[in-house]
């Protein structure tokens, strides 16, 4: 069962033999905490499926339901998405802050935001795909629970990330459980995107021939797609979506309760040497990181770019490429191939490092992001990208969560009276990607309304197919090459982190020698 080792810890750091008049040494019994089971390293990971199948089932699946099932106008869609998106980001550093300021109790310091946050975040994100029967109140529906459910997702998923750090003291064991939770969060993202794609896949919304809405010339349009079947009507359409989101709430709470069971969240040993620091002050004191202001930028342009791509496909599969019978498939193929190459990735960066896992990593996607925009519409040849294009996708999930605690104990090395600032790391990590994807949907959204987005047409104007390739190819691209430049300056090497690592054990090992010492004083005062 999960629970904290307050009283445990403190015990364990020093063991004491010893009579107090015949001045002995006492013995110091340091525990060595840092291995992990890999029952212990399954149970993290799955704790991190949820956030990777809700998250996945929006990014791939909003766009296309607030246009085409809720009927939702482009505009206001753009509002909803960048509404939502720019508000999960406020609430990271918030959440960071307060996270990173609570008790440590019997459960531990990050288990009860995790298991208190789960029921009422499932609820919301249900909602999210039920249309209510108000045309007038769908924006302010939309927007409340799509934030809603952000908040508390955040108030799962920032303690859950700062769990690295207390599960072990060990490095290795934490890129180990890294990978661990890497390969789950893409199998998460594989869940998410079957369940929500091949449920709704069934009931396809049924699409709207615009022939006579428009010069139908073929300087005019871009490519047409087949008409659902007429038997199919909105309605099941929505209730398909109701279904597959009941479904992933439920996984939802199962990934909770098994995080909950099998992980133990371990409490520093080292004794706080400063005063709690307000939140500003750790702000600026996290921001004023080098490596962590380089890591951040590095990756908030290269997910950015993958984000862009997410959003935008499920729309460039149905309309530029022709397979609105096949999208989800297509996206299925990524999330899986994506899902069996987290093992090689792990083993890459192990073996050649992780910057160079980055550079080969990020790059490998580009060929394919040009090729599925210039190879004629051919469904084979989709399915040969994507598959490839899901390796990329790997790396991208794996790498940030595999960097992010190098750049933790670079700070804690340069900062070693400094404590408690885990939590601050990885939100403010997340703020920036999400604040990012917040601005990268609703910009793109904005776009195809300007394009002239056809609400549930079987066909759209080529100003739109124009511009969703700009959205899945040529932007993307250019975001990729942006974040790797800056990468260029990234200075954490793994030369640094063994070093890192060296002088970070010597911390400990001279704190648990000073509280010997304090020990041994004290039983001589007595």
């Amino acid at each position: 069962m999960a629970r904290g080792e307050g009283g445990e810890q403190s015990s364990n750091a020093s063991l004491l033999h010893k009579d107090p008049s015949n001045g002995v040494k006492p013995v110091v019994k340091r525990e060595k905490g840092g291995q992990l089971s890999v029952c212990s390293k399954l149970c993290y990971a799955i704790g991190g499926a949820p956030y990777q199948i809700t998250g996945c089932a929006l990014g791939f699946f909003l766009q296309i339901y607030l246009l085409d099932v809720a009927l939702v106008d482009p505009f206001y869609a753009s509002i909803i998405l960048f509404g939502g998106r720019a508000w999960d980001a406020i609430t990271d550093p918030t959440v960071g802050f307060l996270v990173s300021r609570s008790p440590w109790t019997r459960f531990g310091k990050m288990m009860p935001w995790i298991v208190l946050s789960t029921p009422l975040a499932v609820v919301c994100y249900f909602l999210i795909w039920y249309v209510p029967p108000i045309d007038q109140g769908k924006i302010i529906w939309y927007l409340m629970f799509y934030c809603l459910f952000q908040t508390l997702q955040t108030c799962f998923h920032v303690p859950y990330s700062a769990l690295t750090m207390f599960i072990s003291s060990e490095q290795k064991e934490r890129d180990s459980a890294t990978a661990y939770r890497m390969t789950v969060e893409v199998l998460g993202t594989v869940i998410g995107t079957g369940i929500k794609g091949q449920i709704v896949g069934l009931a396809n919304a049924p699409c709207i021939p615009v022939g006579d809405d428009f010069n139908s010339s073929s300087q005019d349009f871009g490519p047409e797609v087949n008409i659902s079947q007429p038997h199919i009507s909105l309605e099941h359409t929505r209730q398909a979506y109701m279904i597959a989101s009941g479904v992933i709430s439920a996984i939802y709470v199962l990934c909770a309760v098994i995080l909950f069971c099998g992980v133990k969240e371990r409490k520093e040993t080292t004794r706080v040497r400063s005063e709690p620091m307000s939140f500003f002050q750790g702000i600026r004191l996290v921001m004023g990181h080098g490596p962590y202001v380089k890591l951040v930028m590095g990756f908030l342009f290269t997910s950015l770019a993958f984000m862009l791509l997410e959003g935008n496909f499920a729309l460039f599969c149905c309309y530029t490429l022709g397979f609105r019978d096949d999208f989800q498939n297509i996206l299925l193929v990524i999330m899986f191939s994506a899902t069996l190459t987290i093992p090689f990735w792990q083993w890459f960066l192990t073996r050649f490092g992780k910057k160079t896992a980055v550079y080969c990593g990020t790059t490998a996607v580009i060929p394919f992001l040009i090729l599925v925009v210039l190879l004629k519409s051919n469904l084979i040849v989709t399915y040969m990208i994507s598959f490839a294009a899901g390796v990329s996708i790997a790396a991208a999930f794996l790498l940030p969560w595999s960097m992010l605690p190098d750049v933790v104990d670079d700070f804690k090395v340069h900062n070693p009276e400094t404590q408690g600032h885990e939590a601050i790391f990885y939100s403010f990590y997340v703020f920036f990607t999400k604040f990012a994807s917040g601005v990268s949907l609703g910009i793109s959204t904005l776009s195809l309304d300007f394009a002239g987005y056809v609400t549930r047409g079987c066909s759209q104007p080529v100003e739109v197919d124009i511009t969703l390739k700009v959205l899945v190819s040529a932007a993307p691209i250019f975001l990729i090459i942006i974040g790797l430049i800056i990468f260029i300056t990234y200075p954490i090497n793994e030369e640094r982190c063994q070093g890192n690592r060296k002088l970070l054990n010597e911390q400990r090992e001279n704190e648990l020698d000073s509280e010997t010492d304090s020990t041994e004083t004290d039983g001589s005062v007595v």
